[in-house]
């Protein structure tokens, strides 16, 4: 057998490791628990992990859906569900202090009100969620008559008196994105004010309300509801991002008001709206865990810092990490109906892998040659899967490649001074001996001469 074709069987040699049915789901919201839920009915251990002390993440402070939902009720009954399954183990207050392994045998170490846990597991799935941007502009923090989409919609459920019976009420649009900081539409917002501005006018139909836009985004069938929301006498007005909305607390004929002044683009000329409240739809940002969990798990991340799937089409709820996946708002804002589905779809990933007994791995890797590594460590500093790690032995300290975490780039390969590192498959001999194959060495010496002009 030639020496090209050995070197081509032993590139194609796989490896197959036994998988730990066992799951583990960063993140308690939503998305979290319906993807928790959804494995362990499948009969696998699920272990979620969730950093506040409550579960439900963002949706706590949520009560409506724009179709009408009781979100809380649905809440109350997920988180019942939750800790009621045997078959799920929760960790509130917890934060993980490292991830190895790879996949179908990943192990996690969280620290917890439960103490320090060690969890073996098969499969991980990113659901951290996302937060809500804190204004700094329009008297936020100044003026507690402005407030966020998530302020006003407590207030309404709680039936404040000063929300309930305002005259004038004002939501300004793309607070916080849409900018050079963050230059991403936030997707719900528009769906949100447009929510807020329909349950208004069904408790308070004379209040004069206005939504202050540079886009109206409510996609899909939403478009209804804005329809329904500009029947309902719901003022739209646009204004340019050059030219934003001005605000200032002023008095009215003795009454304090917030007056807005925004260009409007029909007339051309200034409006002045005096108003009782201000919401403003603030954009929806990063978790602050995001950065840290992705350099746990090794996934990468979006130019907005939102976690970033391994294809946009093929493969929506995974990561290029194999055995991670992700749902929910920690991978881009999306409305409650779409974290759901996404959170079944990651479920349904994470039990095709864990329902096979072992994972098979590919043999075309890089291997490194003991006698060659002078422990430089180029190649453990170039490598994005973090396959390549020193160990003791007995010639001293030297280069190990982990065979299931290298995907077979051959970075190591190229940085090494001393040739240490090869990639199975694309050796010097095996490329030599293809060469040899193809042109026989009396043709090369012929083309040789021939070039020189002997």
């Amino acid at each position: 057998m030639s020496v090209a074709r050995a070197c081509h069987l032993e590139a194609l040699q796989e490896f197959d490791l036994p998988v730990n049915k066992a799951a583990l789901v960063v993140g308690g919201g939503i998305a979290g628990m319906t993807s928790a839920l959804s494995i362990a009915e499948q009969g696998h251990e699920v272990h979620l992990v969730e950093k506040d002390t409550d579960l439900g993440g963002i949706a706590r402070k949520l009560h409506d859906t724009l179709e009408g939902l009781d979100v809380q009720a649905y809440l109350r009954d997920l988180v019942g569900k939750v800790y009621q399954h045997s078959l799920v183990h929760v960790y509130t207050d917890a934060t993980i202090t490292e991830a190895t392994g790879y996949v179908g045998n990943f192990v996690t170490r969280v620290k917890s009100e439960r103490g320090v846990t060690e969890i073996k597991h098969g499969a991980a799935v990113i659901a951290v969620g996302a937060d809500v941007y804190k204004p700094t502009e329009y008297l936020y923090g100044e003026d507690d008559r402005v407030m966020t989409h998530l302020e006003l919609e407590e207030q309404i459920a709680k039936k404040e008196e000063r929300v309930m019976n305002a005259q004038s009420l004002v939501m300004i649009q793309c607070v916080g994105c849409r900018n050079e900081d963050r230059n991403y539409c936030a997707r719900i917002c528009c769906s949100v004010s447009v929510k807020n501005a329909l349950k208004l006018k069904e408790i308070n139909p004379r209040m004069d309300i206005y939504i202050l836009f540079r886009d109206i985004r409510t996609y899909g069938f939403k478009e209804d509801y804005y329809r329904e929301a500009s029947e309902k006498d719901v003022k739209f007005i646009r204004y340019e991002p050059q030219d934003k909305p001005q605000v200032e607390a002023v008095e009215e004929e003795g009454r304090p008001v917030l007056r807005v002044t925004v260009t409007d683009p029909i007339l051309g000329k200034k409006l002045a709206i005096d108003a009782d409240a201000l919401a403003l739809a603030a954009a929806v940002i990063p978790s602050a865990e995001t950065k840290e969990v992705a350099g746990l798990f090794k996934v990468s991340l979006s130019p907005d810092v939102f976690f970033k799937e391994a294809h946009v089409k093929l493969r929506p709820v995974e990561f290029g990490t194999e055995g991670v996946y992700l749902c929910g708002m920690a991978h881009y804002p999306k409305l409650m109906s779409e974290t759901i589905n996404q959170a079944y779809g990651a479920a349904g990933r994470v039990l095709t892998l864990l329902s096979h007994d072992t994972v098979t791995a590919s043999g075309s890797v890089c291997k490194a040659d003991e006698n060659k590594c002078i422990s430089c460590g180029a190649c453990i500093t170039v490598c994005a899967y973090g396959a390549i790690e020193f160990r003791e032995t007995p010639q001293g300290r030297k280069a190990v490649v982990n065979p299931i975490l290298c995907k077979g780039d051959g970075l190591c390969n190229t940085v090494c001074p001393t040739a240490a590192i090869s990639l199975k498959h694309f050796t010097d001999e095996e490329l030599l001996s293809q060469i040899d194959a193809a042109i026989p060495e009396e043709e090369v010496i012929e083309q040789l001469l021939a070039g020189s002009g002997l």
